[in-house]
């Protein structure tokens, strides 16, 4: 299924999950979430002595009450709920019809649109996906994407993001809040030569399956510093009004 048709789906999933947010919550605060791939030229040095660019895939979001982040769980293996597809192709329609239904879950989204673009399609350097949600006191954030010059690796926080501080919606860069996660489904290649990764894998399960435990990306190989190629901005633009 197209990224586009994702999208619509989540789409369909936040118009409910705000209703049900709006009929519960006593005040609603509406947020821009900018995700931004900062990086300039081919950061990716390869062992080849040639370069590569660094690229992220769709944002998937959740907006959620519980205390842990419904995508995963750090060292526990992947659940059958769609992580893997979206670490391995950047698609993440799996993520958005299991985690919707998950309890504590008031929203789920997609980004796949660049800012500016005419049509869907990766982030590529000094692009950047943005999106807005509706939030009340309570809530928080999670958010995963594919590093998409790997086989299974994802960005995301581990810890939820509290939208709200003191009552008080919360505002600024967030980026140190995100790690590189390896889903554990398939095993590395090297980031940006691979070919079994996504933008080089002649179909979606093209590389070498194992079964391991969702972490840090530990391996031999180079990874930019998360800083470095990604900014998560998250800036409330509208004040909390009262539910009716």
């Amino acid at each position: 299924m197209s990224l586009s048709r994702a999208v619509s789906l989540a789409v369909l999933a936040l118009a409910f999950g705000q209703t049900a947010s709006a009929q519960g919550a006593p005040q609603v605060t509406r947020f821009t979430v900018r995700v931004e791939n900062i990086s300039r030229g081919e950061v990716l040095k390869l062992s080849t002595g040639m370069t590569a660019p660094f690229v992220a895939a769709p944002t998937f979001w959740v907006l959620h009450t519980a205390n842990a982040n419904p995508i995963f769980t750090g060292g526990r293996p992947e659940a059958d709920n769609g992580l893997e597809q979206l670490a391995e192709t950047g698609n993440p329609e799996g993520l958005i019809k299991y985690v919707s239904a998950a309890s504590g879950v008031a929203a789920v989204g997609a980004d796949a649109r660049p800012v500016g673009a005419t049509g869907d399609g990766p982030l590529t350097p000094g692009q950047a996906y943005e999106f807005e949600l509706s939030a009340s006191p309570g809530q928080s954030l999670s958010l995963a994407w594919m590093f998409g010059q790997s086989n299974d690796l994802f960005y995301s926080n581990e810890r939820p993001i509290a939208l709200f501080a003191g009552g008080e919606p919360v505002s600024g860069d967030l980026t140190a809040q995100l790690a590189l996660w390896d889903a554990g489904t398939e095993v590395n290649e090297e980031p940006g030569l691979g070919p079994s990764q996504a933008p080089r894998q002649k179909s979606p399960d093209a590389g070498v399956p194992e079964a391991e435990s969702v972490a840090r990306v530990r391996d031999k190989y180079s990874y930019p510093r998360t800083g470095d190629v990604l900014r998560l901005t998250v800036t409330p633009t509208r004040a909390a009004v009262s539910a009716q």
